[in-house]
């Protein structure tokens, strides 16, 4: 299946993100977005930072753009609520907290939704999110493609097994003919 054209991110996640929700981690499972380097990915023709995003064991959180690091701190909500708190920290206070939903986790995508109706501010609903290593030469389209793909591989899994099952049905209808 071809993934229909879209001219921003929004518009493809708000298509991808149905189909492939069934195969996402959940924040419990932390060994999926811990320790590990996250770029974040944007459509905006006029970003052209390097922005990374640690969420570190301890809760630390550091964000990194073109190498300068701002510290934070990261909690998750209450235990299955899919929440997340990222704080940036300046002089020992929080001076950002911000409160999203998760919207989709595997090694290579951490999206999150953030929580309110961002779209009547004119502001993006979506904090789009790549393992740096997968998505460091992408553009964000690509990037794009490359998660609607996690739906393709899954959805060819479940038609070869379906056919699969067919054949087994007509084989053993075939021997219990004879």
């Amino acid at each position: 299946m071809e993934l229909p054209y879209h001219e921003t991110m929004e518009d493809y996640l708000e298509t991808i993100l149905p189909v492939i929700r069934p195969w996402s981690e959940d924040l419990l499972e932390q060994e999926f977005f811990i320790e590990k380097a996250w770029q974040e990915i944007r459509d905006d023709d006029n970003f052209h930072e390097t922005v990374l995003h640690f969420f570190n064991e301890g809760n630390e959180y550091l964000q990194s753009v073109d190498g300068n690091v701002h510290k934070g701190l990261w909690r998750l909500m209450p235990p299955g609520s899919n929440k997340i708190l990222v704080e940036q920290m300046a002089g020992g206070a929080a001076v950002k907290s911000e409160l999203y939903d998760l919207a989709y986790l595997d090694n290579y995508f951490f999206i999150l939704k953030k929580h309110g109706d961002q779209e009547r501010k004119g502001r993006p609903k979506f904090f789009v999110l790549g393992y740096e290593p997968t998505v460091s030469n992408l553009e964000w389209r690509d990037a794009m493609e490359l998660l609607f793909n996690k739906y393709r591989s899954n959805n060819q899994f479940y038609r070869n097994i379906f056919i699969l099952v067919i054949l087994i049905v007509i084989i053993v209808a075939l021997f219990s003919v004879f």
